[in-house]
């Protein structure tokens, strides 16, 4: 539904009109937010937090920052509550009168030590956040009333929930339905044995009575093409019907299969039994949209789809005035590279850009994280194709080039051994195309590197100040169907 890595969906409907967020780790601007009237096709309508007051760009290490969100509307105002886990510590909510922005200065509700919070209002006005506790002693799901205004906890929080005994319980919501309150999480961890499980009670404060049926979703030990699903939302429609949106990934390649685009977000139908949820991921069907842009940066505004994993794009990016953008070299304080990047969303792809290297060196990146990537690279008078795994960082290609403007180029293409795909690094001089490296795309996947990320390209400065001129992404797996 939102291929690519857009992980921890959180959804909202107001009217005709649904909402989406995604979780967005070390990446800013922080939690994209999409827009769709259909549940199937989503337009990307800004970041939640496209601040420094909000988010600290360059602060958080791979697979560090902001954490899953939950996206609300109440009372004719969104909310969003996160967890920045690079940060000083507590929850941050943040508002907002339309979506797209501009968000609130994020308060953040302390006292709270855990990870996906979910928020939720009472017929009444109460007001509770229930959230994946880390405190010691505290272990499992647990609940506090809160005062969104001030983000004071109203009351000491208290274990709500402790799972159906699988492992990691977390990313709780809470829905009230025919005078029940229903509590979805998450169980298994969000690898393979990731699944969906529900609990009702008759306050939000429980107790709560698990499903006979639990878990209710998952597709654990089975041969279906999407994987670790789980960490669901659940939204009612305006006929009064229900669907869910949950996370899942696309492996492939032999045992143990590798996905490398990250967490993706999916789409269930939910229909009522025994006053208990049952899902059906038959219920949607929807082909992968055409993902294909190219960007000149003409004007003024910047693309929301752009992110950076480092430093804040406004900090080593600028117009040029030959047209295009300036890009300078720039590590975070968090010691990550910064790069001018996007999330990859489609299994076949390209991504090229053409640099007036001039006045400095450039490169294409493909990242997964600052241990996992590999580059193009050019600087007036020579090719050449790096790639990193682990500790190991070696140049692995090169070819002379006396010119200043080049079109670097990375491309995804049908695996050669037993990978996902093969990566190949390239230059295209003078309408030629020259390979200069093709390497495994099992090294650039969440099995072989950890984390909670997927695939990011883009363009960053090697040294000097390259002119980045254009760029290019071509998606090819448009046509395939995704059905979770």
């Amino acid at each position: 539904m939102i291929p690519g890595f857009h992980p921890d969906p959180s959804i909202c409907r107001v009217g005709d009109d649904y909402y989406l967020a995604n979780s967005s780790f070390e990446y800013s601007p922080g939690v994209p937010i999409w827009h769709s009237t259909d549940l199937v096709r989503w337009r990307l309508i800004g970041n939640v937090l496209d601040r420094p007051d909000q988010f600290a760009p360059g602060h958080a290490a791979s697979s560090k920052g902001v954490y899953a969100p939950t996206l609300r509307h109440h009372d004719g105002r969104f909310w969003l509550i996160t967890t920045d886990v690079s940060g000083g510590g507590g929850q941050l909510l943040v508002s907002a009168d339309d979506p797209s922005g501009p968000w609130s200065t994020p308060t953040i509700v302390a006292g709270l030590q855990g990870i996906d919070p979910d928020i939720v209002w009472t017929r009444d006005g109460a007001c509770y956040v229930t959230y994946c506790s880390t405190q010691p002693g505290l272990e499992g799901i647990a609940q506090a009333r809160i005062d969104p205004a001030t983000g004071a906890t109203l009351e000491p929080p208290r274990s709500l929930w402790s799972g159906t005994g699988l492992a990691f319980p977390e990313a709780p919501h809470l829905y009230e339905r025919d005078g029940w309150w229903y509590l979805v999480i998450a169980e298994g961890g969000t690898e393979r044995g990731h699944s969906v499980c529900v609990a009702r009670g008759e306050s939000p404060e429980g107790p709560f009575v698990p499903a006979p049926h639990n878990p209710i979703f998952s597709h654990r030990s089975t041969s279906h093409p999407v994987q670790n699903t789980g960490h669901a939302d659940l939204v009612e429609l305006p006929d009064g019907a229900w669907a869910m949106v949950y996370l899942g990934v696309r492996p492939r390649g032999v045992t143990p299969m590798f996905h490398v685009n990250g967490r993706e977000t999916f789409l269930a139908g939910v229909r009522w039994s025994d006053g208990w949820p049952v899902i059906d991921a038959t219920t949607f069907v929807a082909e992968v949209g055409d993902h294909t842009f190219s960007d000149d940066f003409a004007g003024d505004a910047r693309h929301p789809r752009w992110i950076s994993p480092g430093s804040a794009l406004a900090d080593f990016t600028e117009p040029a005035a030959a047209g295009g953008v300036v890009v300078r070299p720039d590590v975070a304080p968090s010691g990550v590279t910064s790069m001018m990047g996007v999330r990859v969303r489609d299994q076949r792809w390209r991504f090229e850009s053409t640099v007036d290297v001039t006045d400095g060196a450039g490169a294409v990146r493909l990242r997964l994280d600052e241990l996992h990537w590999c580059e193009v690279r050019a600087d007036g008078n020579r090719l050449e194709a790096w790639m990193r795994i682990g500790p190991l960082e070696a140049r692995c290609g090169d070819a002379p080039l006396p010119r200043s403007v080049v079109t670097l180029a990375i491309e995804a293409v049908p695996a050669s051994q037993s990978g996902p795909d093969d990566i190949r690094l390239a230059a295209v001089v003078e309408g030629r195309e020259h390979e200069l490296a093709r390497v495994d795309g099992r090294y650039l996947s969440t099995e072989v590197a950890g984390g909670f990320t997927g695939r990011v390209v883009g363009v960053r400065a090697v040294a000097g100040a390259p002119r980045l001129v254009g760029v290019r992404y071509d998606g090819f797996d448009g046509t395939a169907q995704i059905t979770g």
